[in-house]
C-alpha cells in the first residue's frame, strides 16, 4: 500500500509541474496552449537518448529543458504575433507532428517498441542510516515550509472577515460537503448491491446511476447558490476549510514520505527528488510573478493593447512565457520517464495536455498554488473513481474511463458556474471571471 501512495504521490508531483508550465502561459499571460505535451515528450527523450549514450543525468535534464525551450521558441516566433486562435490550433499540430516523429524515426527512438532500460536516478543508491535521516530532514524542511506558507494564506483569509462568522462559516460548508458526499457513496452502496443482485438490466442501471448523480449534484449546486452563498464571510470560510483540508493530507504525506525514505526504494528516492525540485521550481516561479515581470505579463494577459502602450514588448514577454513554461514541461517529461522507467510515444497523447488544463482550471488560472491543489485534486478523484466506480457502475474498463472523462467534463461545467475562477483563482484578477 505504502509503494502504491508513493507512485501516486510521484504522478500528482510530475503533473503538477507540468501544469505549472501551462499555467504561466495561459493563467497569467493568456497564451492558448492546446499542445503542452510536446514540451513534454522533448524534455523526455532527450533526456532519456542522452542518458543512454553516458550523459549525467542532471545535464540531460537541462538539455532536454533547453530544448523545450527552443520548441517554445520556434513556436513563438511564427505565430505570436497571429490571432490566439493560431496559437491555439499551431500547438495541437505541434505536438501531433512530435508525436509522428518520435514514432517513425525508428533509428533514434526506436518507435512503437519503446524504449527500455535507461538510466534512472537513486537506482544503484543504498543509503545508509545517517543518509536516510538526512533525507528525512530534507523532507521536514520542505513540508514544515510548505504549511507555514498555508499558514501565512489561511491568516490571510481569516484577516478579509470576521473571525468567529469565518469559523461558523467553515464549519457549515464542511458539514454541507461531508452530507452531500455521504449521500453520494449511499448511493454508491445501494448501487453496488442492485448490481450484484442483477435486479436490474446493467443498462437501465447505469442510466439510472448517471441520473440520480446528475440530480444530486445540480441539487446540491442549487442548495449552496441559495443557502451557503447567503452567509457572511462563506468564501473566507470555504478557504480555511480547503486549509485545513491541506493540513491534514500535508501531514499524511509527511508520514508516508519519511516513512519509505526509511525503508528506501527507488520510488521512494524519485519521490524526494521530485518534491525537492518541484519546491524550487515552485519558490522561483513566485517570485517571478511577483515581480514587475509578472505584472506585466498579467496585464498582457487583460488586454496586450493597454501593455503595448506603456511601451511594453508584448511579444517578446509573450515568447518568454512560452520559453518559460515549456522548459518547466521538459523537465516534468524527465520525471515522466523516470516514474514510468518505459517509454513510448503512446505515453504522449493529447490528453495528457487536457488533463493539465483540468488541473489548471480546477485550481484556479493565475494562481501557483491552485495549480498543485488542482493535481491533488485531479489525481485524488482518479484514484478514487477507478477504484469504487467498477463496483457500482455496470459498465467494462474502456467504457468505465470514457465515464470517468465525462464526469469530469461534468464537474468542470459546475465548476464553471459556480466558481468560474477556479479554487483559488483571484475574480477579480480573470477576465473569465466576469
Amino acid at each position: 500500500m505504502q509503494g502504491y501512495i508513493v507512485s501516486l504521490v510521484i504522478f500528482t508531483g510530475i503533473f503538477a509541474l507540468f501544469s505549472l508550465g501551462l499555467n504561466l502561459q495561459w493563467g497569467f499571460t493568456g497564451l492558448i496552449n492546446f499542445g503542452h505535451v510536446a514540451f513534454m515528450t522533448i524534455g523526455a527523450y532527450t533526456t532519456v537518448l542522452l542518458s543512454l549514450k553516458g550523459v549525467p543525468l542532471v545535464l540531460a535534464v537541462a538539455i532536454g529543458a533547453l530544448l523545450s525551450a527552443l520548441l517554445g521558441l520556434l513556436i513563438g516566433f511564427s505565430t505570436l504575433r497571429l490571432r490566439e486562435d493560431y496559437l491555439a490550433i499551431v500547438t495541437i499540430g505541434v505536438a501531433e507532428v512530435v508525436r509522428l516523429i518520435v514514432l517513425n524515426e525508428e533509428w533514434l527512438t526506436r518507435g512503437a517498441r519503446g524504449i527500455p532500460g535507461y538510466p534512472l536516478p537513486l537506482e544503484n543508491f543504498r543509503p545508509t542510516l545517517i543518509s536516510k535521516l538526512v533525507m528525512i530532514a530534507l523532507l521536514t524542511a520542505i513540508v514544515a515550509y510548505g504549511l507555514w506558507r498555508l499558514w501565512l494564506w489561511t491568516r490571510q483569509c481569516l484577516q478579509r472577515g470576521q473571525y468567529q462568522q469565518t469559523i461558523i462559516s467553515a464549519a457549515v460548508v464542511g458539514s454541507y460537503t461531508a452530507a452531500t458526499l455521504l449521500l453520494l457513496y449511499g448511493i454508491g452502496v445501494v448501487a453496488h448491491g442492485l448490481k450484484t443482485a442483477k435486479i436490474l438490466n446493467p443498462g437501465l442501471l447505469g442510466l439510472l446511476v448517471l441520473a440520480v448523480f446528475v440530480a444530486i449534484v445540480v441539487l446540491a449546486v442549487w442548495v449552496g447558490q441559495q443557502f451557503i452563498t447567503k452567509l457572511t464571510d462563506w468564501q473566507q470560510g470555504t478557504m480555511l476549510l480547503t486549509g485545513v483540508v491541506c493540513l491534514v493530507g500535508g501531514l499524511w504525506f509527511y508520514v508516508v514520505g519519511a516513512s519509505a525514505l526509511y525503508n528506501f526504494d527507488y520510488k521512494a528516492g524519485l519521490m524526494l527528488v521530485l518534491v525537492v525540485t518541484l519546491a524550487i521550481l515552485y519558490g522561483l516561479l513566485e517570485r517571478l510573478v511577483q515581480s514587475p515581470w509578472g505584472r506585466v505579463l498579467k496585464a498582457i494577459r487583460e488586454d496586450e493593447d493597454v501593455a503595448r502602450a506603456l511601451g511594453k514588448d508584448v511579444f517578446w514577454y509573450k515568447l518568454q512565457s512560452l520559453m518559460i513554461g515549456g522548459a518547466i514541461a521538459g523537465i516534468a517529461g524527465a520525471f515522466y520517464t523516470w516514474q514510468l522507467t518505459f517509454i513510448n510515444p503512446d505515453g504522449f497523447t493529447t490528453l495528457i495536455t487536457f488533463q493539465a488544463w483540468t488541473i489548471v482550471v480546477v485550481g484556479g488560472a493565475g494562481s501557483n498554488a491552485g495549480t498543485l491543489l488542482g493535481a491533488l485534486i485531479f489525481w485524488s478523484y482518479t484514484t478514487l473513481t477507478r477504484f469504487t466506480l467498477e463496483d457500482i457502475v455496470p459498465l467494462d474498463a474502456a467504457q468505465l474511463g470514457a465515464f470517468r472523462i465525462m464526469t469530469i467534463g461534468l464537474i468542470l461545467m459546475i465548476l464553471m458556474m459556480w466558481r468560474p475562477q477556479g479554487v483559488l483563482g483571484n475574480q477579480d484578477e480573470l477576465t473569465l471571471g466576469r
